[in-house]
């Protein structure tokens, strides 16, 4: 359940570990990865601020590379950007030493301090007192990962059904079924994956004492006069 990134992750993996498999994913937009999927920054990171030897710093240096490797399979469009991290002035130094201590302890590829100068070569609107480069940070188009992911799903053999809202989970000792308004469905096991939804498809199989608290980031472009 859920047609985003990760539900489309979970099932092109089932099928890849047990060929053969009956996998379906319900999503219930007209098309996959409309939500958090394809209204993320996008980014491809690297591994600078993550503390090392944590799992999260390992995925992401490892998840980086195999999902450049799937998007240029794939033809789907990636740019390696590169990232700038800026410490404007002599105050942020101690900051900006611990990130650089934590990039390389991640083994972050090809990561070094620039000056003001290379830092103005690099980012013309960027200025500081000095500044971590990570040339590999790159973004990825998600959304065409994510139709990518369907595709392969439907060429391993599975079955990727959209326009699908699941409205009840009534679960017995024999599997689950899964009813959406024009269907019920039976399955030996159901994978939720709802992003922001998670909570409320959770309550659908009894109280579960967790909810989602959403936040969210902004993103300014700059006019080209400033």
């Amino acid at each position: 359940m859920g047609g985003g990134i990760v539900g489309l992750a979970t099932a092109y993996q089932l099928l890849r570990a047990a060929p053969g498999t009956g996998v379906t994913v319900l999503e219930k937009e007209a098309e996959v990865g409309l939500h958090q999927s394809s209204h993320s920054s996008g980014v491809l990171h690297t591994g600078i601020y993550y503390a090392p030897g944590s799992l999260k710093a390992r995925l992401c240096h490892a998840g980086r590379e195999e999902l450049e490797r799937f998007a240029d399979d794939h033809d789907v469009a990636r740019i390696r950007t590169g990232k700038l991290v800026v410490a404007l002035d002599a105050s942020e130094n101690a900051a900006l030493d611990a990130l650089a201590a934590r990039a390389r302890a991640n083994g972050v590829p090809g990561l070094r301090e620039v000056g003001p100068a290379e830092m103005a070569e690099i980012e013309p609107h960027a200025a500081g007192h000095r500044g971590l480069h990570s040339p590999a940070t790159g973004v990825v188009d998600f959304l065409g990962v994510c139709r990518a992911l369907a595709d392969e799903v439907g060429a391993g053999g599975g079955s990727v059904r959209t326009g699908q809202r699941v409205t009840a989970l009534d679960e017995d000792a024999t599997g689950v079924t899964v009813t959406t308004p024009d269907a019920e469905r039976r399955a030996d096991l159901v994978v939720t994956c709802g992003g922001l939804q998670a909570d409320r498809l959770a309550a659908l199989t009894g109280p579960r004492g967790s909810r989602v608290v959403p936040f969210r980031g902004s993103y300014l472009k700059l006019r080209p006069g400033a």
